[in-house]
């Protein structure tokens, strides 16, 4: 093959490869295992980075929530402080890809959290489509919590934490909303269905998004058409048992209560 075509494939390549950047979900870790125990942190954050500037997760023992937004990320510890981590960090389990704004649309209805998720509905009528979501405005109310990290191995799962979680309450709130929105058939790996972490403005509140009261929002999607899984080479998730139904503990994680 002549130099000159050698340049034009290997540009080709380039741009392709660019232009599905912004297109992959990836994950590290398992929901299934995180849901199920797997705390201990094994993904650093610097390799997330890698991966994309947008996304959520849990920190190296369960210390709090994370979010990724515009390439930084954030913990928001159970005692209710949210600051900037450091790239020496890592997480079990996270969920990221690079932001890339596909369709943006401008809601000042007053909308609850069903409200909110059947509004993104009918803005997303593919049900088989993965995207990322980025909320920003303000709010009358929001409602986050935020687990303990926890200390004695083994760690028991995360349903059953549930009566240490902490919540956070704020009125008059203007930040981000940082979330997905997942397919169905990829439940298991990752976790199917809405959700989202918060953040201030100001960078100095957040959490896991429990309930919500919106006052003027601008939404904004990105559609992505791939997913890659990394899986931990760990023995704590060579051992772990996949057969165990999982599905009611993972809403009860994600609504914060047993109901």
């Amino acid at each position: 093959m002549k130099p000159y075509f050698i340049a034009v494939f290997l540009f080709c390549c380039y741009i392709a490869h660019a232009q599905n950047k912004g297109k992959t979900l990836f994950t590290a870790g398992h929901a299934g295992a995180f849901i199920g125990g797997l705390y201990d942190g094994y993904y650093p954050y610097s390799s997330l980075k890698q991966h994309g500037d947008f996304g959520l997760g849990a920190p190296h023992k369960l210390d709090g929530e994370l979010l990724m937004l515009n390439g930084k990320i954030y913990q928001t510890q159970a005692g209710g402080k949210t600051f900037e981590v450091k790239d020496t960090g890592s997480a079990p389990f996270a969920v990221v890809n690079f932001f890339k704004v596909d369709k943006r649309y401008i809601v000042n209805t007053s909308m609850n959290k069903d409200r909110l998720y059947a509004c993104l509905d009918s803005l997303l009528p593919d049900q088989n489509s993965i995207y990322a979501i980025r909320i920003h405005g303000k709010y009358s109310f929001v409602k986050t919590r935020a687990f303990p990290p926890v200390t004695q191995s083994p760690y028991v799962p995360l349903a059953q934490m549930l009566p240490l979680q902490h919540f956070f309450n704020f009125n008059s709130a203007e930040g981000y909303l940082v979330g997905y929105r997942i397919p169905a058939y990829m439940e298991g790996a990752n976790i199917s269905g809405y959700h989202f972490h918060y953040l201030s403005n100001n960078h100095q509140n957040g959490g896991h998004l429990i309930d919500i009261l919106t006052n003027g929002i601008t939404i904004e999607i990105c559609e992505l058409n791939s997913f890659t899984v990394d899986l931990p080479q760990t023995q704590a998730f060579k051992a772990f048992d996949f057969k165990q139904d999982r599905r009611e503990e993972v809403k009860q994680v994600e609504n914060g209560n047993k109901n």
